[in-house]
C-alpha cells in the first residue's frame, strides 16, 4: 500500500500538481499545526501551512512517503486547478434530494452548456471531482454551495483528496484520465468575487411600520450592505433576525423586510438565491421564537 501511494504522489507531481500528505485512510492533512510547530526544517522561518509544504520533488515525496501509507492531498491552488466538488446527499439529507452531479448537469443545461469532459476522479463517497486549470485573471478561492447545492470548488485555499488514496468509504479512482481543460468562461464568471466597493451602498428602505422599526431596518440593511465577503452572510443572517421581531409584532409588514434584505444582500455581492434562503430562514426564526412585544418593552 506504501508503495501504491508512493507512486500515485509521484504521478500528480509529475503532472504538475503540488502534493502533501494526509492521514494514512483519511483527508485530513498529516503536517503538524502552528501550535505545535517545532520551528525547524520548513519552518525554520516561521510556520508553514500544508499549502506552503505541497511539492513537485522526487526525493521529498518518496522520503515523505517511505515509511506509512499516507493518503495524498493536492494542493489546488498552487498547482493551478480548480476543481469542481460533485458531492453526494448526507443520509440525513431528504428523501429524493438530487446529487451534485445531478445538479450540475442541470446547471450546464440552464447555461446553454455541455458538461465539460475533463480529469475526472470517483470519489470514495461516490461523488465526483471536474478537474480544470485556473483560467488567467485574479485567483479564485473555495466556495461551498455558490453554483449550486451539492457542488463546491477547491482553488487557492483548497485541497483535494488524490486518486489512489483510500478512505473507510472507499478508493478515489480516475473516471475520466482527458487532461484538465480550462475552467470555462460561463463557470469562471460565477465563481469570480464581486468587486469591493469603496464606499457602503445606500439601501432605501420603504417608510411604512413604526419608527423604531424603520431605524432599525434602515441599520441593519446598511451593516449588510457594508458587510465583507466571508461575513457576509453571517451579517445578513443576524441582522434580518434583529429586525423579525418588529415583523413578528406587526411593527412593519414582511415583504417591507424581506426586499429591503434582499437589495441589501446582493449590494454586498451574495446570489439572489442565498440572499432569499438567509431572510427567509431569519425571519421565519424571529417570528417563531420572539417574546410578545409587552415583555419586550417592559
Amino acid at each position: 500500500m506504501t508503495n501504491h501511494l508512493l507512486n500515485a504522489a509521484l504521478a500528480a507531481a509529475a503532472r504538475g500538481w503540488r502534493v502533501f500528505p494526509l492521514r494514512p485512510g483519511d483527508k485530513r492533512p498529516a503536517l503538524h499545526g502552528q501550535a505545535v510547530c517545532p520551528g525547524l526544517g520548513d519552518c525554520a522561518g516561521g510556520h508553514r501551512k500544508w499549502e506552503q509544504r505541497a511539492t513537485l520533488a522526487p526525493d521529498r515525496i518518496r522520503r515523505a512517503w517511505a515509511d506509512r501509507p499516507f493518503n495524498i492531498g493536492i494542493a489546488t491552488g498552487p498547482s493551478g486547478l480548480i476543481v469542481v466538488d460533485l458531492d453526494m446527499p448526507k443520509p440525513t439529507s431528504s428523501t429524493g434530494t438530487p446529487s451534485g452531479v445531478t445538479t450540475f448537469e442541470a446547471l450546464c443545461e440552464r447555461a446553454g452548456q455541455a458538461v465539460p469532459a475533463t480529469y475526472r476522479v470517483r470519489t470514495a463517497s461516490g461523488g465526483q471531482h471536474l478537474y480544470f486549470t485556473a483560467p488567467d485573471g485574479p485567483r479564485l478561492g473555495n466556495t461551498a454551495g455558490t453554483l449550486a447545492p451539492l457542488v463546491d470548488t477547491r482553488a487557492w485555499g483548497g485541497y483535494v483528496v488524490a486518486p489512489g488514496s483510500t478512505t473507510h468509504s472507499g478508493t478515489y479512482e480516475v473516471t475520466d484520465p482527458t487532461p484538465p481543460v480550462e475552467l470555462p468562461a460561463w463557470l469562471a464568471d460565477a465563481l469570480s468575487p464581486v468587486p469591493h466597493r469603496s464606499r457602503p451602498v445606500e439601501i432605501r428602505v420603504q417608510r411604512c411600520g413604526t419608527r423604531a422599526a424603520e431605524v432599525a431596518l434602515q441599520r441593519e440593511t446598511a451593516a449588510v450592505a457594508a458587510a465583507s465577503e466571508g461575513g457576509r452572510n453571517s451579517q445578513l443572517l443576524r441582522s434580518a433576525r434583529a429586525v423579525g421581531r418588529f415583523v413578528a409584532w406587526g411593527d412593519i409588514p414582511r415583504h417591507v423586510a424581506e426586499e429591503a434584505f434582499q437589495g441589501a444582500g446582493e449590494a454586498a455581492g451574495l446570489p439572489a438565491a442565498e440572499c432569499r434562503a438567509t431572510v427567509r430562514s431569519a425571519l421565519n426564526w424571529s417570528i417563531r421564537t420572539c417574546r410578545p412585544q409587552q415583555e419586550a418593552t417592559a
